[in-house]
């Protein structure tokens, strides 16, 4: 782990930045561990933009891409130490700090399509669930799309049966490794830059992404099929350092919050754009043979899969299960 008292020490006096030198403005390092060009990438960078106009110039946000700053595993101790002030993590990376109530989102057919998702993320039941991070010295500020995952595979992946035996990469995830088990798959928790070589080489036989993930990491070379099952989404939180956001005059606050606001519309929206133009980008290149799914075919695939909710509702509660569907079926 890298020794983190010298930001640490430089965080802090941004934590007293509003108090003692409010001429001077108030620093806010924005981390996170993708490449500018992404959805949460250009959209960090929007934050900051407007941020900048919202407050007057009193904010001024700094975003380091690429794990510039840390790791993907030290960021969050970053956060939590005040080293940073920002970060957009994946809804995963909560449940080791005691938040399962997030790995909720790695359930399969939980969301049927970005209106029900949206009626929960941008409603009081995602409030409540970023409320959950409080105790942890987290705020959590808002949900940023990435979009939802398609099977890709070597084999084919279109009825369940065709998943028994292949090895395929997930996240870190104990609901992601039951989803796999259920479809009698062979789960590999894997980094994410060592996939596009495993699926070359053939240690693993397929995966699970977003088509913009698939796309700019080029996996559709080395995959044959692909599912456009969307069965799954993946996403993030923007957060920052509770005390932080706390001390923060209130017109500076109330600045970022709106900044925060138009960030996220335009995050949805650009990360909606980009899997749609993957996805047509692949079909174009004829790399990869791309099945769409009837309806009673991804019912057929969300039933093999169904076996999670019991294995892992009483990990993320089954109150909140109930809740997201009763949401869900209220956004049709």
């Amino acid at each position: 782990m890298r020794n983190l008292s010298a930001p640490l020490f430089v965080a802090a006096a941004c934590l007293i930045a509003p108090a003692a030198w409010s001429e001077e403005p108030i620093v806010i390092k924005f981390s996170h561990v993708v490449a500018p060009d992404t959805p949460k990438g250009r959209a960090a960078e929007k934050f900051k933009e407007l941020a900048n106009t919202y407050t007057n110039g009193k904010a001024k946000v700094e975003v380091y891409p690429n794990s510039q700053l840390y790791k993907d595993k030290e960021e969050m101790e970053a956060l939590q130490l005040g080293a940073v002030q920002m970060l957009a993590p994946s809804l995963a990376k909560f449940g080791p700090l005691g938040a399962k109530e997030f790995e909720v989102f790695d359930f399969p057919c939980i969301f049927p399509d970005y209106k029900g998702l949206h009626q929960v993320t941008q409603g009081p039941l995602g409030k409540q669930l970023l409320g959950k991070l409080d105790s942890k010295g987290i705020t959590g500020l808002a949900y940023w799309d990435n979009g939802f995952k398609i099977f890709s595979s070597n084999k084919p992946v279109k009825a369940p049966a065709d998943f028994k035996g292949q090895k395929l990469r997930i996240q870190s995830s104990k609901v992601l490794d039951a989803q796999m088990r259920a479809l009698s798959s062979i789960p590999q928790v894997m980094a994410f830059s060592e996939v596009y070589q495993a699926l070359q080489t053939g240690v693993v036989d397929g995966t699970e992404n977003p088509p913009s993930n698939m796309y700019t990491q080029k996996m559709h070379e080395v995959q044959k099929h692909a599912n456009i099952s969307n069965h799954g989404y993946l996403g993030y939180a923007v957060i920052v350092n509770k005390k932080f956001w706390e001390g923060l005059p209130a017109d500076v606050r109330a600045g970022l919050e709106k900044a925060m606001q138009e960030a996220t519309v335009y995050a949805n929206e650009v990360a909606s754009k980009d899997n749609n133009d993957a996805l047509a980008a692949m079909k174009a290149s004829g790399k990869t043979d791309f099945h769409q799914p009837t309806a009673a075919e991804r019912e057929a695939l969300c039933k093999a899969m169904q076996p999670v909710y019991e294995q892992m509702g009483s990990r993320v509660g089954k109150e909140l299960i109930a809740n997201i569907q009763k949401e869900v079926a209220a956004a049709k």
